[in-house]
């Protein structure tokens, strides 16, 4: 199969012919028809994450139809259109039969633990545990984005965050993660002030309904928000990941406001001091958010086939998998403005 390869962190980047991937017995493999490029993918190019081994193709929301089912498969069979999150639990962990499977002691992430989906076929393990079937209407460019970047965020708005009408929420990076939770929010009533060092960024999460957009490298950011707020936000969500974006979400929090961290910090990134004093000194909630289980899909594919939420909406550019390498390397200082997509047929 053709696939974006590297042999060494942070070294080039090519489209090359690997093996394809061998079916497992509770898995199943999958004709990827769309992929979504996102950060995580570049820290892991850059070597940030521990679980990657050399050589790697990595990539790790997608959608497709199904091309070989394993014998212990059940649920799914070839032909199916199908998607999954990026972490495939077991579901036989103690922490899977609590049912975290967000969590999971032995999770297998494409793009991560082993090859993953910017190529034309990808594993999906455990696939009756993991496997979400797209809704018809649905595209399935529309479903490779819901694996990693929509549902995190819809989780981390939603479950963690615990949005309710109203609420002032303060949305720290305007990516892919941060547009989504902007529009999430939205629509659950709340308030949003978007924050972002870039306009085209601002000026789309303005679209999406934030009632306001600030610069993130303005000084005067959290007084401002503090001040348009009444005092804090009660829900601030770092999607970006970083110690200056991290202190802003948190200083920007009224008191026993929740603090949502989905952005990764990687490199030497370290935890500033003043976040845990003021978590302690206002009472603040300090959660990470890490994706969402397949069992918690069907409450927002619900409000997503209902009309309340639009994630197609957020997909921006399209490419085919040649400019997939290019578009991968830039993403450390490319200016997002909503998904980008990977057809791996193209």
């Amino acid at each position: 199969m053709r696939a974006v390869y590297f042999e060494q962190f942070g070294g080039p980047l090519s489209v090359e012919d690997v093996p394809d991937p061998a079916c497992p017995p509770d898995g199943l493999v999958l004709r990827v028809e769309a992929t979504g490029l996102c950060r995580s993918d570049w820290h892991g190019w850059m070597g940030h994450d521990p679980d990657i081994a050399l050589p790697h193709v990595p990539g790790h929301e997608f959608a497709g139809t199904v091309a070989a089912v394993g014998a212990d498969v059940g649920r799914f069979r070839a032909g199916d259109r199908l998607t999954a999150p990026f972490v495939c639990a077991c579901g036989r962990c103690p922490t899977c039969l609590r049912g975290e499977h967000q969590v999971c002691d032995a999770q297998q992430q494409p793009g991560f633990t082993h090859w993953g989906s910017f190529a034309e076929y990808v594993v999906v393990d455990a696939a009756d545990v993991n496997g979400v079937a797209i809704p018809d209407g649905m595209s399935t460019e529309t479903a490779a984005g819901l694996g990693c970047r929509f549902a995190t965020a819809y989780r981390a708005v939603v479950g963690h965050g615990r949005v309710r009408a109203g609420d002032w929420v303060a949305v720290h990076g305007c990516g892919g993660v941060g547009l989504s939770a902007v529009m999430i929010a939205v629509a659950a009533g709340a308030r949003v002030v978007a924050v972002d060092p870039s306009e085209v960024a601002r000026d789309r999460a303005t679209s999406l309904g934030a009632a306001l957009a600030f610069d993130a490298s303005d000084p005067g950011l959290v007084a401002a928000v503090r001040e348009l707020t009444g005092g804090g936000a009660a829900v601030s969500i770092d999607a970006i990941g970083g110690a200056a974006s991290l202190a802003a979400s948190v200083a920007c929090l009224a008191k026993r406001g929740r603090h949502v961290q989905v952005g990764l910090l990687g490199g030497d990134a370290t935890v500033p001091a003043e976040v845990i004093s003021l978590a302690v000194a206002r009472e603040l909630e300090i959660v990470g958010s890490h994706g969402m289980a397949a069992h918690d899909y069907p409450g927002m594919l619900a409000r997503i086939a209902a009309g309340e939420l639009d994630p197609g909406s957020l997909v921006r550019h399209r490419i085919g998998l040649a400019d997939a390498p290019a578009a991968l390397a830039g993403l450390g200082t490319a200016v997002v403005d909503g998904m980008t997509i990977i057809d791996p047929t193209r």
